[in-house]
């Protein structure tokens, strides 16, 4: 793999994501007329480069109770057994199988367990650029994104519409933009 697609000054090692810097997001369309977007503020996991700087592992968890569309009756709604039933699946999890380099950035392939299933799915990655912080850690930045279809992970909840349709679509994309640390 090449290392070109990197930031200068990136380096070996593991990188741990930072939550306070960090968001996983989504979009899904709600009535078939506007998008609705959300984040999950409780994320963990880590970026992994090999001796040549090269991206070679993925993970990370997300308690998906942290959800948060900016309206509390929706954001309950969604931890309810309708959707993610935060009480039996806490945690969405992503781990990487393989890593490649495309387009402008990476293309990692891996496994997506929600709501107790787990899928393949295909993250396309930019590194984003490196940093020192003022606290002397070096810092990564990574964005990635992907689109699933919910049915696929057992969240089938919907409501039909009078005017036609449903009020959530199947379609979700899944956005992350990541500040990792590395560690010593």
């Amino acid at each position: 793999m090449s290392t070109q697609t990197l930031p200068a000054g990136l380096t070996v090692g593991t990188y741990a994501i930072d939550a306070a810097h960090s968001e996983v997001g989504f979009t899904v369309r709600h009535a078939m007329i506007t998008k609705v977007r959300g984040s999950f503020s409780d994320v963990a996991g880590s970026v992994v480069l090999d001796e040549d700087a090269n991206l070679i592992a993925v993970d990370a968890t997300v308690a998906v109770g942290s959800v948060d569309t900016r309206n509390a009756d929706r954001d309950a709604h969604l931890r309810s057994p309708d959707f993610f039933d935060v009480e039996n699946h806490p945690a969405m999890t992503f781990v990487s199988r393989s890593v490649a380099v495309g387009g402008e950035g990476f293309v990692v392939t891996g496994d997506l367990t929600l709501h107790g299933v787990t899928r393949e799915v295909v993250l396309d990655v930019e590194a984003s650029g490196v940093a020192t912080d003022v606290f002397g850690n070096a810092r990564a930045g990574f964005s990635a994104e992907t689109e699933i279809n919910r049915k696929d992970f057992g969240l089938s909840w919907n409501a039909a519409l009078e005017t036609g349709g449903v009020m959530v679509s199947e379609k979700v994309k899944i956005t992350l933009d990541v500040s990792a640390i590395k560690q010593a």
